[in-house]
């Protein structure tokens, strides 16, 4: 099980080829009617089977509330909700038991838990793991939302391809979600050409939080950036997070770099925003925003170098199954959900302060 938060805080449990993956929310208002309409679409977004690149395994995704819910709305305590896997295919790995799949965490997890970690379809390491996840998530969103708080996203790059637009103000709510259609157009060929090829490719997943108040956060290790880095690096596949001008800012000078302060309908606000809304860990009341790197899904169909654990001896592997050849878009949603956690979490903790 792994947990995140201190207020509002969430346990995150079950295999990718187990009975079911769930999750432990605790810490949520009494009395707050979900919109489970609203709840089932944003799952729907990080569903598997849907779309032509995505993984064929089918699963409804459907949350199945165990505890603290009645008829919708929470009725105190801890809310549990499960989301039952019944397409998992746990056979598919066992010839795969012996030889790490490169890029995945077979290696290290055998070197950690031992012989008898289940590492079916990735086990507990697996991006299963976000359907949870975005549970919680989505329903952070709805009590976000009430707060005229909403998160918003889109893939901003895919094999290098870069998106086009003005993010976050023309940010569109579709399948495939960019600013631009042709350059998701150019994505989605590039997404074909890796699949064709046996091979796989990465991205990068925009973000912005609009209408957060100034003067949340902390310094330090309670930082708006720390405590969103700690949720995002624990979606699968997530190799690095920046936020504002992130790592262009080390090509800049201070003058170019820093955000003047000038005085707008009598507030003082920063005149642009390459800090992303943060500074010293604290929100400045512009938008939140950050980008985070997905590394090409390691499953590819290609032979590869590998070793066999048991016989100690280099050997190649080849991985069949189903597997999204790219797993970006299907990333969008998990970004904005762990967002929607942390930042709620965040608010619970500055009530009373």
């Amino acid at each position: 099980m792994s947990s995140l938060g201190k207020e509002f805080r969430i346990t995150v449990f079950g295999a990718s080829h187990g009975e079911a993956v769930g999750v432990v929310m605790e810490g949520l208002p009494v009395g707050f009617a979900i919109d489970m309409d609203a709840l089932s679409a944003f799952l729907a977004r990080r569903a598997p089977g849907r779309g032509a690149f995505a993984t064929a395994r089918r699963e409804t995704d459907a949350p199945h509330f165990l505890s603290g819910v009645k008829n919708g709305v929470t009725c105190g305590g801890a809310v549990t909700a499960v989301i039952r896997n019944s397409d998992a295919h746990p056979g598919d790995y066992e010839a795969l038991r012996n030889t790490p799949r490169p890029g995945h965490a077979d290696f290290t997890a055998r070197i950690k838990d031992g012989d008898a970690v289940d590492l079916s379809g990735g086990g507990r390491f697996s991006g299963r793991l976000t359907a949870p996840l975005c549970i919680a998530g989505g329903i952070a969103m709805q009590l976000l939302e009430e707060k005229n708080i909403r998160v918003v996203s889109h893939i901003a790059s895919i094999a290098g391809i870069a998106d086009e637009g003005l993010f976050p103000a023309s940010a569109p709510g579709k399948p495939f979600p960019t600013l631009s259609a042709a350059r998701g157009e150019d994505m989605l060929a590039a997404i074909a050409k890796a699949r064709a090829d046996g091979d796989s490719v990465g991205g990068v997943v925009e973000c912005a939080v609009l209408g957060l108040p100034a003067g949340l956060g902390d310094a330090l290790f309670d930082g708006v950036e720390s405590r969103l880095s700690a949720a995002l690096f624990g979606i699968p596949a997530v190799k690095g997070v920046e936020f504002g001008t992130g790592f262009a800012a080390a090509a800049l000078r201070g003058s170019e770099n820093n955000d003047a302060f000038v005085l707008r309908g009598g507030k003082a606000v920063t005149e642009t925003n390459r800090c992303g809304g943060i500074l010293g860990g604290i929100t400045t009341g512009a938008p939140l925003v950050f980008r985070v790197a997905f590394k090409p899904t390691p499953s590819i169909a290609r032979r590869q170098r590998t070793v066999d654990l048991a016989a100690m001896r280099e050997t190649t592997v080849e991985i069949a199954g189903r597997h999204d050849p790219c797993i970006v878009p299907r990333a969008v949603p998990c970004v904005e959900a762990a967002a929607a956690v942390v930042l709620y979490d965040i608010l619970c903790s500055e009530r009373g302060k």
